[in-house]
């Protein structure tokens, strides 16, 4: 099953619609993708990272997208699959059955993303940078998902691996009630001042 490049990002609506960014906690949380292709798996793989509880429902599953979804069923969308799901997603190749999965999901009130029609979901899913607990997401709200994808990709530059080692330092010394220390502050601007060139 397709559906758009690596790197889609999508437009909601309005073409000067602001869209409200937001991380939100998926741990335990009943995240259905309905698709089994190429965009279905990546849906998929960054639930698993947030901990979500995974369903995958397609008639054909790529067997990587199967050995990591936490409940397959291998069939058709039908109405009620999306009973007790927090997020959906939408990532079929088929107009009519990413149309029904955003019809259920919006009358259920389940905030939902549709692949191939933004303009039917409720949110997008934004070019992703991770370092450990850092994560910076860039979006163009669509207006130009590869320019998305190329400024992710120069932050990359910017913020090395050794971004998630900092984090987790400021991290201990704020769980622990302490301000980070002077070395450590002068990491943070050391690695700063490469953002200002």
């Amino acid at each position: 099953m397709n559906g758009p490049a690596p790197g889609w990002e999508t437009e909601i609506e309005d073409e000067n619609a602001v869209l409200y960014p937001v991380f939100i906690a998926l741990e335990g949380r009943r995240c259905v993708v309905v698709g089994g292709g190429e965009v279905a798996n990546r849906k998929a793989r960054k639930l698993l990272q947030a901990r979500a509880d995974v369903v995958v429902i397609s008639s054909e599953v790529k067997p990587e997208l199967e050995s990591v979804a936490g409940e397959v069923l291998r069939r058709r969308f039908e109405e009620g699959d999306l009973e007790g799901a927090y997020l959906a997603f939408a990532a079929t190749d088929s107009r009519e059955a990413n149309a029904a999965v955003a019809r259920e999901a919006n009358a259920r009130g389940i905030p939902v993303n549709v692949a191939d029609r933004p303009s039917e979901g409720t949110f997008a899913v934004p070019s992703v940078l991770r370092r450990g607990r850092m994560q910076v997401a860039v979006s163009t709200g669509g207006a130009s998902p590869t320019l998305a994808q190329s400024i992710r990709g120069e932050l990359e530059g910017v913020f090395g691996p050794e971004w998630a080692g900092l984090v987790e330092e400021l991290a201990v010394a704020r769980r622990n009630g302490e301000k980070a220390d002077e070395r450590l502050e002068a990491e943070v601007s050391r690695c700063l001042s490469r953002l200002r060139g």
